[in-house]
């Protein structure tokens, strides 16, 4: 894995909550492992999921194939130039958001990492080891199936 890319699994979907919301879900679910539990929320009119399947999960810090990083304050948000690929085009659900919160669980041995995209939460929660890369501002969720 990458620099860029700061944390990667596969899910399983446990519990899906449909019903507070028009096109949004609340989607939980444990790591293939055992170890991580995730609560997101998902635009389900553009990603609908459902229980008892599998969804890989990558959190990384930009878009760019090679891991160079994007400065947001120079350029800004920019659709791709004609033939240029990055890797939103390998995944089909793509969301750019901001870490707000961490916090220690179990003595310091677990972690819950809080991601805001636009209203839209993720909490991780899992063994420090494997969250602690996450203690990053803005990251890109990308999923697929």
């Amino acid at each position: 894995m990458s620099d860029a890319q700061l944390y990667e699994d596969t899910f399983t979907i446990t519990t899906l909550l449909d019903q507070t919301y028009d096109r949004v879900a609340r989607v939980m679910g444990t790591s293939a492992d055992s170890t991580t539990s995730i609560t997101l929320d998902v635009n389900s009119e553009l990603y609908p999921v459902q229980t008892g399947e599998n969804v890989n999960m990558l959190i990384a810090t930009t878009l760019n194939l090679d891991g160079s990083s994007e400065d947001r304050a120079k350029t800004g948000w920019r659709p791709p130039k004609a033939g240029e690929q990055t890797l939103a085009d390998l995944w089909d659900y793509v969301c750019y958001g901001k870490v707000y919160r961490h916090e220690e669980t179990g003595e310091g041995v677990n972690i819950k990492v809080y991601v805001s995209f636009g209203g839209l939460l993720l909490c991780l929660d899992g063994p420090y080891k494997k969250l602690s890369p996450l203690r990053q501002d803005y990251v890109y969720l990308l999923l697929k199936k």
